[in-house]
């Protein structure tokens, strides 16, 4: 029986492509970081390949339930930007690519944690049709989705399957954005951004900016096939359209430092927020959803002990939020 350790081991040539330390640095400055390349043709081939079966509709297990806001884009859904989420659990060929050691040992590295677990993964197709109103993600950061987790250290890794170029309407950046704070006032930021008019959010953008002083500073990441962009849970990111003659196709897989756990969280209204896990995961000892659950939420990576790299402090500014406990 392989041990935690060794399931768990990189290679020397995958080691060499972990971040270093001046480049974690940068992605705590930043809040968002392009990788060295992590994945092979062979392994994308095989990926793409595998989300063309799963569009036919080629399952391998479904849900035990279906979540309250689950993305699941079908054919009749027509030529509009596709999300589908919970792919890792669907589908075991598409699972078995992205459940790769060396991607959750890099984010590891960029959050400072011993153990890295996925939390969410949504394929993505982004069709090569420039007027289409979905092609476009307004600004928005992760965190506002997930405010059921207690982490602040949360992270998306986005994996094209192909060289992903602004044309194509890649990910887009809004430069040190995770350091700020968030302009105190009643919006309820869980609202999904597709709820939302694009310009509300772009003006909230512009105020958060102002609130901290700054100006807004935007990144278009262009990722070579291979690589893998990683940012901060509160970084605001977006995207254009996709301009070019092809689709953009992609993954986003959501991250979990090991310590992430559930927490109650409530709207301005009292209402509580449920995220899709609390429909499915399995429940703790006091009856709680487990964000720990291996079913949904397996472990990319686990460091050797004696052998996690040291925490520093997070120089972020940690948003303590409305819980309900």
């Amino acid at each position: 029986m392989t041990s935690a350790i060794e399931q768990f081991a990189l290679t020397e040539e995958e080691a060499a492509l972990l971040p270093s330390v001046e480049e974690v640095l940068q992605y705590a400055e930043r809040g968002w970081y392009l990788s060295r390349r992590l994945f092979s043709d062979a392994e994308l081939d095989a990926l793409q390949a595998a989300t063309e079966r799963y569009y036919a509709g080629e399952r391998d297990r479904a849900l035990p339930a279906r979540p309250p806001h689950l993305a699941s884009w079908q054919p009749a859904d027509g030529p509009v930007q596709r999300h589908n989420d919970y792919v890792h659990y669907e589908h075991g060929e598409i699972g078995r690519i992205l459940r790769k050691p060396l991607l959750g040992a890099v984010a590891a590295r960029l959050a400072q944690a011993e153990e890295i677990r996925l939390f969410q993964s949504t394929l993505i197709y982004k069709p090569p049709v420039p007027g289409e109103p979905s092609n476009v993600v307004p600004w928005h950061f992760d965190k506002h989705y997930w405010q059921t987790s207690t982490s602040q250290r949360m992270l998306t890794a986005f994996l094209p399957f192909h060289d992903c170029t602004e044309e194509m309407g890649t990910i887009t950046m809004v430069d040190g954005s995770h350091r700020w704070e968030e302009r105190p006032g009643g919006d309820d930021s869980t609202r999904h951004f597709a709820a939302r008019d694009r310009s509300e959010l772009e003006q909230l953008l512009h105020e958060n900016a102002e609130f901290n002083g700054t100006e807004v500073h935007t990144v278009p990441v262009e990722i070579p096939r291979g690589h893998v962009s990683f940012h901060h849970c509160r970084t605001y990111h977006g995207s254009g359209p996709n301009r070019s003659a092809q689709p953009r196709r992609a993954v986003s897989l959501h991250l979990q430092d090991g310590s992430n756990r559930y927490r109650p969280f409530l709207r301005p209204d009292g209402s509580p927020v449920v995220y899709n896990h609390d429909a499915v995961v399995r429940r703790d000892a006091n009856g709680l959803p487990d964000y720990a659950d291996p079913e949904f939420c397996p472990v990319l990576w686990r460091s050797e002990p004696g052998k996690s790299e040291p925490r520093r402090s997070e120089p972020w500014r940690a948003e303590p939020g409305r819980s309900g406990r």
